[in-house]
């Protein structure tokens, strides 16, 4: 146990000690405080939103009760999964003892809101008001030039404003740019369901922490399936919203154009409810302005119908299922055709036969509820993926940086040229640009998107076609979404070589999401035979988050596969490489 870790178990303890709730005096408990410890398990492992909500209202718990109750269990497993890399102590039981004495003074009359003495955790590339904001590096980590923010990202204002209470920030891998959760700035999280396996990434720290019981709901961001591919490893829901029904404001960017962030949580409930406190129109990020006039209008609570399934029509991408990848952030123009042929020949990802059987009998829950599923080669073809794959975001990176620091850098850097002259190095190419660290191309020359002549080229022309093409799919074959696995294989053993070398992660070819804009859903889609949860993702239309959000509660309801892990206090390599 380190000094920070000792320190919080104390401090729990004392806390708990002084409102004589939950330890008695002498070494071994009574029988009483066993029996109350018991009850308040019961209680809050596996707890929704709605049902905290009625514990608070009949006052058998405090929110200083039920945020100590998730500090001691991060303070006991954390140090095994290393989900949570940063725990916020005093601000989380600061908030939990405001928010009880509002209820105290309000009364019967008090009035909560949606998220009101909800513990959450938030990624740690979002910022928080007075905590670094890491993004998995330990660049922003340096002494005396550390990344604190000046202010909450918008998401975190409106959780708070919700009353949410915020437990701490999450582990993710650098940059979020890895399909895999370790970094720099604190080391591998390891998934719930077994440590040794990966949870996926980059939002694999807070889909741990909210399959473990850590936190009851959480923030992830997704570039190229960050969201969606770490939720179908850890059996929780990951919603990646239509982009610009979310703001991005003060979210660390990795590539701005693909970004997005939403929830993950226990059950499609409670996602629905994180994501109308976390949804709306923002003066700081302008793809968000017509969000009011395009999206379905909420409360999302009112598409979530048992039925809402029935007689709906879903198609499988048949470029997914031959295993065709698209590579993440796209192929220039400036490159030949020989060029891009072995480029996209290079991001080929077969769907394993153990996910395609463990698909396969996912699907049964699409029937159950009322759905047809239709298979047909000319659902997304390979013509599909290459139209796809011809959207090139990698020369706009070092604009969304820039913009980042800007606004939430410290006083020190508000750019990648002042962190450069301040730090005396510079920030990496991945977030900057100024080289493509995967291959053996020339440079690509970074611009602004809104003046650069090249951007119908390299983006919006793609991007357009790319659109026709999914939606004259939808359209044609009167689908409503398309179904596909998350991932294309089960999370990989990371005690050992996968390949030939340490394991990157699990993969998906779920990148086209972001690339084209459409919203998407995991749902726990069931296990594999070893134990390992399988995610069923579902897209929609652009704007029809709603709809969405209903279809995957319906599969919710007509499965039930969640089931939660089974947590160790001791297991294999909790600072592993």
């Amino acid at each position: 146990m380190n000094i920070r870790s000792g320190l919080l178990y104390l401090l729990v303890l004392l806390t708990s000690f002084m409102t004589g709730c939950s330890h008695a005096q002498n070494t071994a408990p009574s029988t009483k405080t066993h029996a109350a410890q018991e009850t308040m398990d019961h209680d809050l492992l596996e707890v929704t939103v709605p049902r905290l909500e009625e514990l608070y209202r009949s006052h058998k718990y405090t929110v200083s009760d039920v945020v100590r109750w998730y500090l001691a269990r991060i303070e006991k497993y954390n140090g095994i999964y290393r989900a949570v890399q940063t725990v916020n102590l005093e601000g989380a039981l600061a908030t939990a003892t405001r928010e009880d004495a509002e209820a105290k003074v309000g009364g019967s009359g008090f009035v909560r809101g949606r998220l009101w003495g909800v513990p959450i955790v938030i990624k740690a590339n979002t910022s928080i008001k007075g905590l670094i904001t890491t993004d998995g590096w330990k660049g922003y980590m340096i002494p005396g030039h550390e990344l604190v923010a000046p202010r909450d990202a918008t998401i975190v204002a409106r959780l708070r404003a919700a009353g949410a209470v915020i437990l701490g920030q999450t582990n993710m891998p650098d940059f979020a740019a890895s399909d895999t959760n370790r970094s720099t700035a604190y080391g591998r999280t390891g998934n719930a369901y077994d440590v040794r396996f990966s949870p996926g990434g980059s939002s694999g720290g807070t889909v741990t922490a909210v399959t473990a019981n850590f936190a009851l709901l959480g923030n992830g961001t997704d570039t190229g399936n960050s969201i969606r591919m770490p939720s179908s490893t850890s059996s929780v829901v990951g919603v990646f919203p239509t982009p610009g029904l979310v703001s991005m404001a003060g979210i660390a960017p990795l590539d701005w154009l693909l970004d997005d962030t939403g929830p993950i949580a226990r059950d499609v409930t409670d996602a629905a409810i994180a994501l109308d406190v976390m949804a709306g129109e923002d003066p700081s990020d302008t793809r968000t302005s017509s969000s009011a006039a395009e999206a379905e209008p909420g409360p999302y609570m009112r598409y979530l119908r048992a039925d809402a399934l029935e007689g709906k029509r879903f198609g499988v991408p048949a470029f997914i299922l031959k295993g065709v990848g698209i590579p993440f952030e796209g192929i220039p123009p400036s490159e030949s055709k020989a060029e891009f042929d072995a480029d996209f020949a290079g991001a080929r990802l077969p769907l394993r036969p153990e996910t395609r059987e463990a698909f396969m009998k996912a699907l049964d829950g699409m029937h159950a509820a009322g759905a047809t599923v239709v298979f047909d080669d000319s659902i997304l073809p390979d013509s599909f993926a290459k139209t796809v794959a011809h959207i090139a975001t990698f020369r706009y990176v070092r604009e969304g940086t820039n913009k980042f620091l800007a606004g939430y850098g410290p006083a020190q850097y508000h750019s990648a040229d002042d962190y450069r002259k301040v730090v005396g190095s510079p920030l990496p190419a991945t977030i900057v640009g100024g080289g493509n660290e995967t291959k053996d191309r020339p440079l690509v020359t970074q611009a602004l998107f809104q003046t650069d002549p090249e951007a119908k080229a390299y983006v919006l022309e793609p991007r357009r076609q790319a659109l026709v093409a999914y939606n004259e799919v939808l359209d044609r074959l009167h689908l409503d979404g398309l179904v596909y696995p998350a991932a294309q294989m089960p999370p990989p053993d990371e005690t050992m070589p996968q390949d030939g070398k340490i394991s990157e992660g699990p993969h998906s070819d779920t990148g086209w999401v972001n690339m084209i804009g459409v919203p998407a859903v995991v749902v726990p889609g069931g296990f594999y035979p070893g134990g390992l949860p399988f995610g069923l993702e579902i897209s929609a239309r652009r704007w029809h988050d709603g709809d969405l959000l209903g279809w995957a509660y319906a599969y919710e309801q007509a499965t039930h596969h969640r089931r939660p892990p089974v947590l160790v206090e001791k297991g294999l390599l909790p600072n592993a490489p």
